[in-house]
């Protein structure tokens, strides 16, 4: 019985389907457009009986993320943590990622997504002096779908950075970055806050967000004409939009925030109905995600070194399962893309007889990955010491800048102006002022406050400013204000109501009696010296330098090879 009703359904269906056909062809010799209502009708019958096959079929979508590449072109040295001890591997490179990203779409060509994370335009030396512009040809030849732009997308200024991404073919997403009020654009978000995508018989939708400490981070003039809120103020409104509205199968947050912050914000009841937090900007290297109250954080490393992988099932138009990889772009198993070269090299040419210049050497590598105090940084503040005999050089607490090993032939780590570039994006001008004892106790207590905040949305990007002439000791489980335990200040203890002189970069933007985030300096003074400047004296006059850890900071409840700022995690940086 059943069977010979389903038979006569289906005869039902093919006559009104000849029906309609032969209708809509007598109806062609008389109205063109009626050809396209022909196509778009069987069409769509066809579509309707594929979306459900798709919907019931059991498939996986694959998310390839790359971020904080800081347009490192070229394979280079990288930084590990085994056994308790530093080991440096190559990794990287554009076209060994590109072919690394290529292998992958091919297993999965039809369910592939590639999202880049943000700080892609800034951080080489072919980046810096040609304001990103020369990065673009090489970020759309690498065919992203999506971006997010980062912290340093700024640092040529608002009008370069609508420039270099809109220039780019990927689609881009930011929630909580607006125009300011005053500008011509009126309040308005300069990207769309959410993408997307019809991809394996559902919707996947991402909405972005980047640090919203960008003006306090970054030397204020960078962001000027942009307004930053956290990620808290909507990112429930457009959960709820994607889920109900758009009826979104999968719903992921790529934010730009730091692992801290991102793990925050997976503790914060904003979060929920978020599949998973897809985060960047600290250069961790999660490789197993970290579950939060209401959702999961991931982060993919930096430099081009790593890539992320997400693989989401989806089967009956649901997310049924979740699996994610940190992968090494790894010269030796990966060949370069002979297209890609071709790009990096041209990009390079114009600067490769400079960069490749050799400025000195050192007999220890140079690395910035520690999180209190590091070798590289040792070597910024002994130079800026040495060239103008301060109490205290200062660097601040950067994260950017893959290591440079040594080699095991000649015993050295050979330091050339592109790795100077690398060290110090922005070439900017010494400057001096005096503060007292008082001063710098606010402002290390400050200092300690923006890298260890407990509250995570209070915790910059950054980590522990660097120095030469403080020997500081601190706890950093302690609360605001309580930190400091010692201060010593060229072996001496800190004098509260002494004064001292000063030298750090200048940001600018900053008010003229502001250093280094110290406010009210007094006699601030610009020294019409570049900081790049510096660093070549200091390495003619002193290589092989010898840079190394050596107790200027110091932690009671940390090791001073501390090498992440999350606490209360089983996350550990490798």
């Amino acid at each position: 019985m059943n069977n010979k009703k389903n038979k006569e359904i289906t005869s039902d269906n093919r006559r009104d389907f000849l029906k309609k056909s032969a209708l809509i062809g007598i109806a062609t010799m008389f109205n063109p457009m009626s050809e396209v209502l022909a196509s778009n009708s069987i069409s769509d019958e066809k579509n309707s009986i594929t979306d459900a096959h798709t919907i019931a079929k059991k498939q996986t979508i694959s998310i390839l993320i790359t971020t904080d590449i800081h347009s490192q072109l070229f394979t280079h040295d990288e930084f590990f943590w085994e056994n308790n001890q530093a080991v440096y591997k190559k990794r990287g490179g554009m076209a060994v990622l590109k072919t690394m990203i290529e292998s992958f779409r091919k297993q999965n060509p039809v369910n592939t997504i590639l999202y880049d994370g943000g700080d892609f335009f800034h951080g080489h030396a072919v980046a810096s002096l040609t304001e990103g512009e020369a990065l673009i040809p090489i970020f759309n030849d690498l065919n992203y779908d999506l971006m997010l732009p980062g912290n340093w997308e700024v640092v040529y200024k608002k009008k370069k950075m609508l420039y270099d991404l809109g220039h780019v073919n990927a689609s881009k997403i930011c929630a909580n970055m607006w125009h300011k009020t005053n500008d011509a654009d009126n309040g308005e978000l300069v990207y769309q806050p959410y993408w997307i995508k019809y991809i394996a018989g559902i919707k996947i939708g991402v909405i972005g967000y980047t640090d919203h400490l960008i003006p306090k981070r970054q030397s204020p003039a960078y962001s000027e004409g942009l307004r930053f809120e956290h990620a808290e103020i909507n990112l429930a409104k457009y959960v709820k939009l994607l889920r109900e509205t758009e009826g979104c199968a999968v719903v992921i947050v790529a934010t730009h925030m730091g692992l801290a912050q991102q793990v925050g914000l997976a503790n914060n009841p904003v979060a929920e109905g978020v599949d998973i937090i897809m985060g960047a900007d600290t250069h961790e290297r999660v490789r197993v995600p970290i579950q939060g109250k209401y959702t999961k954080v991931i982060e993919c490393g930096a430099f081009g070194s790593f890539l992320g992988k997400l693989d989401l099932t989806i089967e009956n138009g649901k997310l049924i399962n979740t699996d994610y990889q940190l992968l090494d772009v790894d010269p030796l198993k990966y060949s370069a893309d002979k297209n890609m070269q071709v790009l990096v090299d041209k990009a390079y040419e114009p600067f490769k007889k400079e960069m490749q210049t050799v400025i000195g050497t050192s007999k220890t590598p140079l690395v910035r990955y520690f999180v209190m105090e590091t070798p590289m940084d040792n070597l910024i503040t002994d130079a800026i010491k040495w060239k103008f005999k301060p109490d205290i050089a200062l660097s601040n607490g950067f994260r950017f800048c893959q290591p440079l090993g040594v080699d095991s032939k000649t015993g050295l780590a050979t330091i050339t102006k592109e790795f100077l570039w690398n060290m110090l994006p922005v070439n900017s001008e010494a400057k001096t002022g005096i503060v007292t004892g008082n001063q710098i106790l606010d402002w290390l207590e400050k200092e300690l406050q923006n890298a260890f905040a407990k509250d995570p949305s209070k915790r910059f990007g950054g980590w522990f400013v660097r120095y030469n002439g403080l020997e500081v000791n601190y706890t950093i489980g302690n609360d605001f204000g309580k930190r400091v335990n010692s201060v010593k200040i060229s072996n001496a203890p800190l004098d509260l109501l002494k004064e001292y002189s000063i030298v750090a970069c200048e940001r600018e933007g900053d008010p003229d009696d502001t250093l280094c985030r110290i406010e009210h300096v007094k006699n601030p003074k610009k020294l019409t010296v570049l900081m790049h400047d510096v660093i070549i004296e200091y390495l003619k006059e002193h290589s092989p330098v010898e840079p190394k850890i050596e107790g200027r900071a110091t932690a009671t409840d940390e090791p001073k090879t501390l090498l992440t700022q999350l606490k209360g995690t089983s996350y550990e940086f490798r």
